[in-house]
């Protein structure tokens, strides 16, 4: 599943380029604000007409309303996701082919969700985003297997994971996915690590833009778990090794704190704690807090983008932008589906 990426280095000229076309025609700021004055059908009609014509076209007469807008965004977001590993050579493509792994989890974490809590098939398939090593074809198979045990089975057959018996024997006893989501979180993240050779300047960066991720993704586990009284210890078995920032001993500290206000002090060396501080000062907003914690992940991926613009970073920022677009698009079309308000739904989406 991963390898050392190899020696020779790929077309980073080539794709930062195509990636930079495609980032232009993303959606601006306003583009939500029309929707949310929109009917479904209308949201259907608007992003197929903004770049999303060949899913609806293909999808319509199967799907509509809410159904059609969620299986053509994810549909229309693998299939950008896959162009550009396509278009990559070398290093580069190893590298981005790696990275876009982690939705081979995030499938199977979808389909076992579905599995566990008798959600029906086409419900699941709305969710998946087939830009990882498993094809769609796989998936399905998945899909059609009866049980959780047979999911994970044919998963670590067709990607060489091992899941710890320890971690199936407790699933086997509570029901309880979490140890497994978590495992294959962890996974995901040290195999992808161990693939990367920092002997040459693109792969470090990749190196460091990783690590900083876990750090943003460490410190919001740590948090949300606080907010629910989970600490010490129990918060630590959650936590992704290797990050940049957020060693263990920092790890510990922010978990040992009762509260979020007392782990403000661990967290306050950090580079990026200027940006989150009043968010967790205001600790009524556990949204507010992950959706500051998700715009320092982006604004890293910009500052990396802008000091290395031949490098497999601007690949990602663009990536991160797109499922941020495709989750915008669905927070919108649920929220009205839902009967949310307007300002509620406003609220709830990613504008950076």
């Amino acid at each position: 599943m991963f390898g050392r990426f190899g020696k020779k280095k790929g077309n980073y000229a080539y794709t930062v380029a195509r990636v930079k076309a495609k980032k232009s025609h993303l959606f601006k700021d306003d583009a939500y604000s029309k929707m949310l004055l929109m009917s479904l059908p209308e949201i259907s009609r608007f992003i197929s007409e903004s770049g999303y014509s060949e899913e609806i076209t293909e999808l319509t007469g199967k799907f509509e309303g809410i159904d059609l807008i969620e299986h053509a965004t994810y549909r229309n977001m693998a299939g950008y996701f896959k162009g550009i590993l396509d278009v990559s050579t070398g290093e580069l493509h190893d590298m981005l082919a790696a990275v876009l792994q982690r939705w081979d989890v995030w499938n199977l974490k979808v389909i076992l969700r579905g599995k566990s809590f008798g959600i029906d098939p086409d419900s699941v398939r709305e969710d998946l985003v087939p830009a990882g090593e498993l094809a769609l074809q796989e998936l399905e198979k998945m899909i059609a297997l009866e049980t959780v045990g047979e999911v994970i089975d044919a998963y670590c057959k067709l990607t060489e994971t091992v899941i710890p018996p320890e971690i199936m024997d407790a699933y086997k006893t509570d029901g309880v996915l979490t140890d497994i989501e978590d495992f294959l979180d962890k996974e995901y993240y040290r195999r992808l690590l161990e693939s990367i050779d920092p002997s040459s300047k693109p792969t470090r960066l990749l190196q460091d833009y990783i690590r900083n991720e876990i750090d943003v993704v460490n410190l919001e586990t740590l948090l949300k778990l606080k907010v629910e009284g989970v600490v010490g210890e129990q918060a630590m078995r959650f936590v992704i090794p290797n990050g940049k920032e957020i060693d263990r001993k920092t790890a510990e500290r922010i978990a040992a704190a009762a509260t979020v206000e007392e782990a403000m002090g661990a967290m306050s060396k950090l580079s990026f704690y200027g940006d989150i501080k009043d968010a967790l000062a205001d600790t009524g907003s556990l949204t507010e807090l992950v959706s500051v914690l998700k715009k320092v992940h982006i604004s890293q991926a910009r500052t990396f983008s802008h000091l290395h613009p031949l490098s497999i970073i601007p690949i990602i920022d663009f990536m991160i932008h797109k499922e941020i677009e495709v989750n915008n698009i669905r927070t919108v079309a649920r929220g009205l589906a839902s009967g949310l308000d307007r300002d509620v739904i406003k609220d709830l989406l990613v504008v950076v």
